[in-house]
């Protein structure tokens, strides 16, 4: 496994699970037939950020959060020309040029209701995880790009 698969397992494990120490983290990597030394996996941790919060009132292990997502907000806001649903899919047109920043915002709010974003240069595709949650993220994607608007 090269370092840069073990960072994406590392943080996928970290935004899927609660991890309270390392120990936890280096078990779920050998259960993905992706063993690491503690060694490795401390400095793996270190060049990623990863920090340890409280959540729920456990100590667990996280990624650090993305810097200036909020005060992107109103800017990304300002972007969005209008969205459109049908029963599966979630299009997000914007003003020319901007369907790839729109779609990185989207991106960095890890919503676990969405697969992923494909962006053209005025028109976003937006895969909700299945037709049950597409009013669900239809709804977040308005909040998310209208609230400061």
């Amino acid at each position: 496994m090269t370092k840069i698969e073990r960072h994406l397992a590392i943080k996928e494990l970290l935004a899927t699970r609660t991890i309270t120490s390392q120990e936890d983290l280096k078990r779920e990597l050998g259960l993905r037939g992706e063993p690491v030394t503690q060694a490795t996996l401390s400095r793996d941790m270190k060049e990623l950020g990863v920090s340890r919060i409280s959540r729920g009132g456990v100590m667990a292990y996280a990624m650090p959060s993305e810097p200036g997502s909020a005060a992107l907000r109103p800017i990304i806001g300002a972007e969005v020309v209008g969205i459109d649903s049908n029963e599966l899919l979630i299009v997000v047109r914007t003003i020319p040029g901007a369907a790839h920043t729109v779609g990185e915002f989207i991106d960095v709010q890890k919503n676990a209701d969405i697969i992923g974003t494909v962006a053209g240069d005025n028109t976003l595709l937006v895969i909700p995880a299945s037709a049950a949650k597409t009013d669900s993220v239809l709804a977040f994607l308005k909040d998310q790009l209208f609230r400061a608007n």
